[in-house]
């Protein structure tokens, strides 16, 4: 560890000491609590506060990139702060002083918990960097035939069951707290269970859903569908994702089109889910993560139609149907032969320009991220080579939600000539416009500016065709 580093969280240890002790001695009680910390190399001068998506507090950074706030009144449990693109859980006890400190250049690893109410949320970090290394480990375990792969999961499985109760019993955290930490644990698991089938179908070719034994499946029994409390904890929701990824596939598909098919299982899953869960806000979530999906890979305009009816049959949030609706206009609109609806962009000196602009010669526009430089680097060597063998094509590039400096900075680092660069100016505008929902979308225009293929991905093997 430098030197340096030493002396930073030190002064934070100090700081946490402070106010720590400034709670112990006026709150005994009350629901006060106290969350403050420090971003090195923050990407944005904020952190948000936030309770089940819903933002509590825009915590503004000082000139020491620290940020604080006091609560009066903060009941328990399970909370989020979120530094732009990432974010991670915080959980809060009666009275709990939390410091946080994070470098936003390599956010996961580096978050460091201290304070009173640090030890169970290091646990939950050390827990999910753990299950994140094992996902690393994955892909070749699905390769695996069915014995060695339940042998495989099985021993990470109680490795992790093991580390769970020892630090159970050393922090002797509250009952309210266990439910979290035990999901962090067995939807890990389970979700690889749910994973496999569909998933070994694809890496093998090997088809092993009639080897699945009668009880493989048992552990969805013991499973809550409608914990309230569980309801936006992403472990929970991703799992049962899965689970209705797998309940609603339809493995014996010939005589359906792709297209068909993509809507005829979208709508088994919303059955499932409506089905399954009585929890509605859990329901209208799930439903909701269905439509998101289904609309980021099919865009069958007839199909779409019929999809958004069946989701406002099952759907009871009219919030959300809203924006979900929302996406599917917005998709009708980008149909082939439409205009590209405008936007506005930014360029390199700072000035402000219409995508409408977009009209006087054939484009591909494609999109990055500065917290994913190794989808921009990739892209873009994909595209100097399209734009060797395709010349008379332009090729705009949009850099989706970074600063104007730290854009043109990475701009700086890479020789990017004879492609277009520009900058969002507001994310939601072109998210909504657009359908934007995936950083691999490419929009491909005409010779007059009209859509051609407005849901192309530059890495699918077909891309090309898109030239012709």
């Amino acid at each position: 560890m430098k030197f340096a580093y030493k002396i930073k969280l030190l002064s934070l240890y100090i700081f946490t000491f402070i106010f720590c002790s400034c709670v112990n001695k006026n709150n005994d009680g009350e629901f006060v609590a106290y969350f403050g910390g420090e971003i090195v190399n923050p990407n944005n001068p904020y952190v948000l506060f936030c309770k089940d998506n819903i933002v509590i507090d825009s915590l503004k950074l000082d000139s020491n990139n620290r940020f604080f706030i006091k609560f009066d009144s903060l009941a328990p449990g399970m909370y989020s702060f979120k530094h732009e693109p990432e974010y991670q859980y915080v959980y809060f006890d009666k009275n709990d002083s939390i410091m946080v400190r994070v470098n936003s250049r390599d956010f996961d690893n580096s978050v460091a918990f201290c304070g009173r109410g640090d030890l169970k949320n290091t646990f939950l970090m050390d827990l999910y960097l753990r299950n994140e290394k094992d996902k690393n480990s994955m892909f070749k375990v699905f390769d695996y035939g069915l014995e060695e792969f339940t042998k495989t999961i099985d021993s990470s499985n109680l490795a992790n069951e093991k580390f769970y109760q020892l630090k159970k019993q050393e922090i002797k955290w509250s009952e309210d707290f266990d439910v979290f930490a035990k999901a962090a644990v067995n939807f890990q698991y389970y979700t690889k269970k749910e994973l496999y089938p569909n998933v070994h179908k694809i890496r093998t070719g090997n088809d092993v859903f009639e080897q699945i034994p009668s009880n493989y499946y048992d552990y969805r029994k013991k499973i809550n569908f409608d914990n309230a409390a569980l309801e936006n904890y992403a472990p929970f929701v991703m799992y049962l994702s899965h689970m209705l990824n797998n309940m609603g596939a339809i493995n014996y598909h010939n005589h359906f089109t792709e297209a068909d098919l993509a809507l005829k299982t979208n709508i088994n899953k919303m059955q499932i889910a409506d089905t399954l869960i009585k929890n509605e806000k859990l329901k209208n979530i799930m439903l909701d993560n269905i439509a998101f999906t289904y609309f980021l890979e099919d865009q069958n305009m007839v199909n779409n139609k019929a999809f958004l009816e069946s989701y406002h049959k099952f759907s009871t949030d009219k919030s959300k149907q809203n924006e979900i609706a929302k996406i599917g206009n917005a998709i009708q609109q980008l149909r082939v032969g439409n205009a590209l609806p405008n936007v506005i962009l930014i360029d390199s000196n700072g000035n402000k320009l219409d995508s409408d602009s977009f009209k006087h010669k054939k484009t591909v526009i494609y999109f990055w991220t500065g917290s994913l430089i190794a989808h921009f680097e990739a892209v873009h060597k994909k595209i100097l080579k399209f734009k060797q063998k395709y010349p008379n094509f332009e090729y705009i590039a949009i850099n989706l939600n970074d600063s104007q400096d730290d854009w043109l900075k990475i701009l700086k680092s890479y020789q990017l000539t004879g492609i277009t660069q520009l900058r969002c100016d507001n994310f939601e505008d072109i998210k909504s416009k657009w359908a934007i929902n995936k950083i691999h979308r490419t929009i491909i225009l005409d010779e007059n500016g009209k859509i051609k293929n407005a849901f192309t991905n530059i890495f699918d093997t077909t891309f090309e065709n898109n030239f012709k």
